[in-house]
């Protein structure tokens, strides 16, 4: 278990870093970091090498530096209100499309990445036990376990495109298909509601990074330049959401056991009435 902090800070950390880093690459925000630029404010090439830097800085702290609860908030802040004024902003009032679930894929990405800062935050505070620690810890799980419930449902919704992106090599798409789709609901319900958290966390952990080894990694490798990269923006994507899952899970290592322990606490106190 004392491997899960390091690992997922190392990965979380990772994704941030690669998300940075192109940015400077096109010279462009990510799809996942803002939707749209406003056309009345000038320079975006150069907001985007900012918030580029930013992130790399930040990635950087979270791995290597045992001091990373200021910035882990400063960027959970950030992408939370990215994803609130530019993401849902842009959905509910500029967006031509209709409402589909699918089109949240890149604001509800944000929103996790968000809940990984958060995740991220609270594993560097001393007492996580207080009140500010509790509500940043909350406030973390659930944006994430909001992202793994909706894509599960995306999973259902949208069966023929998700089975296309199982490898060919592998059988059973529709299968695998509605296989990831109850495993996504199923993490997500269980992180939001703390429901078996520590083991629900480290398998939900081994299945993003599977994915991201099968999956995303080879579809970087074969198209790295689609879609201005963003086959391998999925890559980093799957890389920090694994790294949040194992977070989480340590995070929750004792849950169960002090549950049992304030459970057998209480039955002591009232014997003892």
């Amino acid at each position: 278990m004392k491997y899960l902090l390091p690992l997922g800070r190392c990965f979380y950390g990772a994704g941030i870093i690669g998300l940075g880093v192109q940015q400077f690459i096109y010279s462009a925000f990510r799809p996942v970091i803002l939707s749209y630029w406003p056309s009345l404010f000038p320079g975006a090439s150069t907001w985007a090498y900012v918030s580029g830097a930013f992130l790399i800085l930040a990635g950087i702290i979270i791995i290597f530096s045992k001091k990373g609860r200021i910035i882990s908030l400063v960027l959970a802040i950030l992408f939370f209100l990215l994803f609130l004024f530019f993401h849902v902003y842009y959905q509910l009032f500029l967006s031509p499309y209709e409402f589909h679930l699918g089109n949240w894929t890149d604001p509800l990405k944000e929103l996790a990445l968000s809940g990984g800062a958060f995740v991220m935050a609270a594993s560097f505070m001393e007492k996580r036990s207080t009140p500010n620690g509790k509500l940043v810890l909350t406030l973390g799980r659930v944006f994430f376990a909001l992202m793994l419930i909706a894509f599960g449902i995306d999973h259902f919704l949208y069966t023929a495109f998700v089975a296309t992106l199982v490898p060919a090599w592998i059988p059973a798409h529709i299968f695998l298909t509605y296989f990831a789709a109850i495993a996504l609901i199923g993490s997500g319900l269980c992180i939001m509601f703390k429901i078996k958290i520590q083991l629900a966390g480290i398998l939900l952990g081994i299945m993003l990074f599977t994915w991201f080894v099968i999956l995303h990694l080879p579809r970087a490798i074969d198209n790295p330049s689609i879609n201005l990269g963003n086959e391998i923006t999925s890559v980093f994507e799957a890389l920090a959401f694994s790294g949040i899952a194992l977070v989480i899970s340590f995070l929750y290592r004792n849950n169960s056991y002090e549950n049992k322990r304030s459970n057998f606490s209480s039955v002591q106190d009232g014997n003892q009435q």
